[in-house]
């Protein structure tokens, strides 16, 4: 090692140590290491030596940056312990203020809705009643008067599974919650009133649908029961989850193979800055139908496939998305945002653990 090299080396850890911040450090490091520095240029020379020469040159030139990265490393754990001791002596914690807010979640909207709903139809006198989302092709499809040839029965409909229970039924995962009505009225007979909600699988998916939903539906057996019963339960039902008094219903004749006769159920609404809000007469001015539900009275092969006499016992059923009921009375507009688990489309729409609108802590408060 020359003189000249010695001396260099000298200096540079001289001013290393004497770095009185990062910027400066930084700057004998670009002095000595950069691409330009004197050290680099050093490391170049080994390149034209004979291999004699690199043998003897190359293990001092090395120790020369070995030295020089160390005194800089040194230098700068020096540097941070006394930036982050003299932070440490300038900040103060006020042990007396609260805690910084930290991010929570919410109540989901499906879930708010289905808390809604339960309130609702028990000041009505129904109770909840629950199933098995894998249900078997007798309860799911049979005793519902669907005949083995009815297109929902289709693979593009419906998840079947590989395997059947043990009298041969083939196993699926439920298109509605129909079951439920039908394993409650085989369980305990009539009369019965009851809601089914729950979720439900279908083989189809676009901004309004999904494979996996939520659904409930309403049931009630006993004697005497009519279209007047049914159309008197939507009604009020609907008022108090809009709260709106002026909800007003069109039932048109329909087709389904559990109800006999089957209605549809259209709810009056207008636009209001661009959002869909029920309420007021459909053929109202400014105002149109929206088809909500499906609904009608029980099928009498229906009653007797639940073991009851359809001549004494009639009642009526309908089925409405809660998914779908949520978007309206909240205001969103596309389906698959429910299942993204973003806290930021909760907070957008209003929703807080804190601030709930539930029936006992205000309905709707945020509608």
């Amino acid at each position: 090692m020359t003189d000249t090299n010695e001396s260099k080396l000298a200096e540079a850890l001289a001013a290393i140590r004497d770095a009185s911040d990062a910027a400066a450090l930084d700057a004998q490091r670009v002095t000595a290491l950069g691409k330009q520095g004197w050290v680099s240029q050093l490391l170049k020379t080994l390149g034209g030596m004979s291999p004699e020469q690199r043998q003897s040159e190359g293990p001092r030139i090395q120790s020369i940056r070995a030295q020089v990265s160390d005194a800089i490393a040194a230098r700068k754990a020096e540097i941070d312990a006394a930036a982050l001791e003299a932070q440490l002596a300038s900040e103060t914690l006020d042990l007396t203020l609260p805690a910084p807010e930290t991010p929570r979640g919410s109540v989901h909207p499906v879930s708010q809705v289905m808390d809604e709903l339960a309130e609702i139809f028990a000041d009505m006198g129904f109770s909840v009643a629950t199933g098995p989302e894998i249900e078997d092709d007798w309860h799911n499809f049979t005793a519902l008067n669907m005949a083995e040839t009815h297109p929902a029965r289709a693979m593009h409909d419906t998840f079947y599974f590989p395997d059947r229970d043990a009298e041969g039924n083939r196993m699926l995962l439920r298109t509605h919650t129909s079951p439920v009505q039908i394993r409650s009225m085989v369980a305990q007979g009539a009369p019965v009133r009851i809601i089914a909600p729950g979720r439900v699988y279908r083989s189809d998916s676009d901004a309004t649908h999904t494979p996996m939903f939520h659904q409930i539906e309403g049931l009630v057996v006993d004697e005497g029961i009519h279209l007047g019963h049914l159309k008197w339960t939507l009604e009020t039902f609907l008022k108090a989850f809009f709260e709106r008094d002026d909800i007003v219903l069109r039932l048109r004749p329909s087709y389904f193979p559990f109800t006999e006769p089957s209605v549809e159920v259209d709810v009056g609404w207008k636009d209001v800055k661009g959002r869909r809000v029920l309420g007021g007469d459909g053929d109202a001015p400014g105002h149109g139908w929206m088809e909500l539900l499906g609904s009608g009275v029980i099928n009498r092969r229906v009653i007797e496939f639940a073991g009851l006499d359809p001549d004494k016992w009639q009642g009526f059923a309908f089925g409405v998305g809660v998914d779908r009921l949520a978007m309206l009375k909240y205001g969103m507009d596309d389906l698959r945002a429910f299942f993204d688990g973003d806290p930021r489309w909760l907070a957008h729409y209003g929703f807080s653990p804190f601030d709930q609108p539930t029936l006992s802590g205000g309905v709707g408060a945020r509608a």
